[in-house]
């Protein structure tokens, strides 16, 4: 067992599309200490989004007459509605003033994951396109400016079906896989594990989430101490499929 170091990565810069996130995060990357063999760098959505163009101008949406329901139960913006609809591949639930829904990508989350929080006024921001290729990018970034590939994590903040709040989970990974599975193997006790599954990639997200927090400038976090397993990434298998999934 080895000591578990959370370093943020501050960045005054506002990210705008079009930016190399990669240039400028392994600039910051270098500022904090630089990076070394076997390190995690976490970085929050917002920043990925807002340089791959995912803005949105409100006054440019046309809320449909689903959205302009929604929104009168809910005392919502239509428009975001409206949005949430559009990167929405299924309604989970929309009762009460609360859309769930599930994104193309397969995530399960309050209003696909549209957000207008640290936005300018007036717009809201979509999650990645791709979150996967988002990381496998920024990893490639870091190689080419630091000579170091650590393995990447893109983090949004998602509630939870079971509890109180939000934290950090991870939306895309590269270099790693996202899960330790010990099934197969053995407790203390000599018991066999049939369904423990860590979800190393949620973990280190949320706890990356405590450096970076959501007002401090800080749009990337490196975790070092702490191997993932090896693999080629990729979130699918931190998707549960919905045949095992009681919820919906």
């Amino acid at each position: 067992m080895s000591d578990v170091r959370i370093i943020p990565v501050p960045c005054a810069r506002e990210f705008a599309e079009g930016d190399d996130l990669g240039a400028f995060l392994s600039e910051a990357v270098a500022a904090a200490g630089g990076l070394q063999a076997g390190d995690v760098v976490v970085v929050t959505q917002k920043a990925v989004s807002k340089c791959e163009g995912r803005l949105r101008r409100l006054d440019d949406v046309r809320p449909s007459e689903l959205a302009l329901r929604h929104a009168t139960t809910a005392g919502a913006d239509a428009r975001v509605i409206e949005l949430a609809l559009q990167e929405a591949c299924r309604v989970v639930r929309m009762s009460g003033g609360v859309l769930i829904t599930q994104t193309h990508h397969g995530f399960v989350c309050a209003n696909s994951g549209v957000d207008q929080s640290n936005v300018p006024p007036g717009y809201a921001l979509l999650l990645p396109a791709d979150p996967d290729r988002s990381a496998a990018e920024l990893r490639a970034a870091f190689h080419q400016h630091t000579g170091i590939a650590p393995v990447v994590i893109v983090s949004d903040s998602f509630g939870r079906a079971w509890r109180i709040g939000q934290t950090d989970v991870a939306i895309g990974i590269a270099g790693a896989a996202p899960l330790i599975d010990y099934r197969g193997h053995t407790d203390r006790f000599g018991r066999e594990l049939r369904a423990t599954m860590l979800a190393v990639a949620d973990e280190l997200a949320g706890a990356a989430e405590l450096v970076t927090r959501k007002t401090d400038g800080a749009p990337a976090a490196i975790v070092r101490g702490y191997a993932l397993p090896d693999g080629p990434g990729g979130i699918a298998s931190l998707l549960r499929p919905p045949s095992e999934d009681l919820f919906l």
